[in-house]
C-alpha cells in the first residue's frame, strides 16, 4: 500500500511539474500559424514529445491537457495547438511503451479525416500538402520506428540515442500537427473561411513550411531529450518515471 501511495504521490508531483513547464513554454512563440492571425506555434510543441516519453502516454496526455487548458484560458494556446500537444505527448509516450500499433492507427485515422475533410481537405484542393505526413506514416509503420524505440530503451551510443529521440519526436509531432490541422478545418470552415480558394492558398503556403517546422521542433526536442535522459540516468531518477517501463519490458 505504501508503494502505491508513493507512486501516486510521485505521479501527481511529476504531472504538476510538467504541466507548469508546458504552460510556461506556451508563452514562447516560435512560428505563426498560417490562417490564424495573431496565433503562433509555441515552444510547448518542443516539450510535448518529451512529456510523453518521460511521464508515459496517460500522464503525458493529462499533463499537456492541463497545461494546454491553462494556456488556452490565458490566450496563448489556440484550439489546434491545444489538441496538437495532447496528441503529440500521447503518441510519443505510447511509442516508448511499445504500443506502436495504436500509434499507427491513431496517425492514419487523423490523416485520413484531415485529408478527406469535406470540400476543404487537401485531397480535394492540394494533395501535395500530404507528402511529408505520408513519409511520417511510413516511418511510424516501418521497422525504423521499432529500432528507434529499442535504442531509447537501451542506447548503445549517443548517436543512436539522438537518432531514436529524433525519430520518435518527429513522428509524434507530425501526428500532433495533423490533429491540429483537422481541428482548424472543423472550426474555420465554413464559418470563418468559406472561400475554398483561400483554403487552397493556405495548403499551398504550408506544404513546404510545416516539414521544416516539424524537423526543427523534433531536433530541438532531441537535444533537450538526450540531455534530460542522461541526467535522469546519472541521478538514478529514472525509476520514478516512464523511462523504466520501456527497459523493464525489453
Amino acid at each position: 500500500m505504501s508503494n502505491k501511495r508513493a507512486l501516486s504521490t510521485r505521479s501527481v508531483a511529476l504531472t504538476v511539474c510538467f504541466t507548469a513547464l508546458y504552460a510556461i513554454f506556451g508563452f514562447m512563440p516560435i512560428s505563426p500559424i498560417i490562417g490564424l492571425p495573431g496565433r503562433a506555434i509555441t515552444a510547448a510543441a518542443i516539450t510535448a514529445p518529451l512529456v510523453g516519453v518521460v511521464l508515459g502516454s496517460y500522464l503525458g496526455m493529462l499533463s499537456t491537457l492541463l497545461g494546454g487548458a491553462i494556456g488556452f484560458f490565458l490566450g496563448v494556446f489556440s484550439p489546434p495547438s491545444f489538441l496538437s500537444g495532447i496528441v503529440t505527448s500521447g503518441v510519443a509516450g505510447a511509442l516508448y511503451e511499445g504500443k506502436r500499433g495504436i500509434c499507427v492507427f491513431t496517425y492514419f485515422s487523423l490523416l485520413f479525416f484531415f485529408a478527406f475533410y469535406p470540400f476543404v481537405g487537401p485531397v480535394w484542393l492540394y494533395p501535395p500538402l500530404l507528402w511529408f505526413q505520408l513519409i511520417g506514416l511510413l516511418v511510424l509503420a516501418s521497422p525504423l520506428q521499432s529500432f528507434a524505440v529499442r535504442n531509447m530503451w537501451k542506447p548503445k551510443t549517443s548517436i543512436r540515442l539522438s537518432l531514436a529521440f529524433f525519430t520518435t519526436s518527429l513522428t509524434s509531432t507530425l501526428a500532433g500537427q495533423i490533429a491540429g490541422s483537422l481541428v482548424f478545418e472543423i472550426l474555420a470552415w465554413p464559418v470563418f473561411i468559406a472561400d475554398v480558394n483561400v483554403w487552397r492558398l493556405n495548403w499551398q503556403l504550408i506544404a513546404w513550411i510545416y516539414p521544416v517546422e516539424r524537423i526543427v521542433i523534433a531536433a530541438a526536442a532531441t537535444v533537450i531529450g538526450v540531455a534530460l535522459f542522461r541526467v535522469l540516468k546519472s541521478t538514478k531518477l529514472s525509476p520514478w518515471l516512464n523511462l523504466r517501463s520501456g527497459q523493464d519490458s525489453n
